[in-house]
């Protein structure tokens, strides 16, 4: 099996298959940005993008993704090497408290501004509806994707 995760291809043994992508990325590749909040794809702490949609990475075997590209929030990043826009937006924000669930936010909240780059912020809460933050009350998360819409025209 033949995957790219972060620009970098990786071959995995086929005996590995059924492994679970969150735990591949890392206990192998130390990409340890991706967190495990339940272990059963219901809170979104994992989430990765997988050729560009918002997927779970918890429930999502290594099969399941040979020959894809992965993003993980590790492999994000602005045009100048810097921390990608979202990423400060979250900063500026105060969208940041414990951090948990913020990887899989800023994942999710990227894949939505991919597509499009100035959501409502109905569109941003239906968008981020399945990551759960027990902190922020989602305010400022919204807030934060919504400010990074306008940095993704160009």
């Amino acid at each position: 099996m033949i995957i790219t995760v972060n620009g970098i291809q990786h071959t995995i043994d086929d005996a590995r298959q059924n492994d679970a992508l969150l735990e591949y990325l890392r206990e192998d590749l130390n990409l340890t940005g991706t967190k495990d909040g339940c272990h059963v794809g219901v809170c979104g702490a994992c989430v990765v993008l997988i050729d560009g949609k918002p997927m779970r990475s918890c429930c999502r075997k290594l099969k399941q993704v040979d020959g894809h590209e992965v993003l993980t929030i590790e492999g994000l990043h602005g045009k100048d090497g810097q921390i990608a826009p979202i990423q400060q937006a979250f900063i500026d924000k105060g969208a940041v408290q414990c951090g948990y669930c913020i990887p899989g936010m800023i994942m999710t909240g990227h894949a939505l501004l991919m597509q499009n780059h100035h959501p409502t912020r109905d569109e941003i809460r239906k968008a981020i509806a399945n990551n759960i933050c027990r902190c922020t009350g989602y305010v400022q998360i919204v807030d934060a994707i919504e400010a990074a819409g306008s940095d993704y025209e160009t």
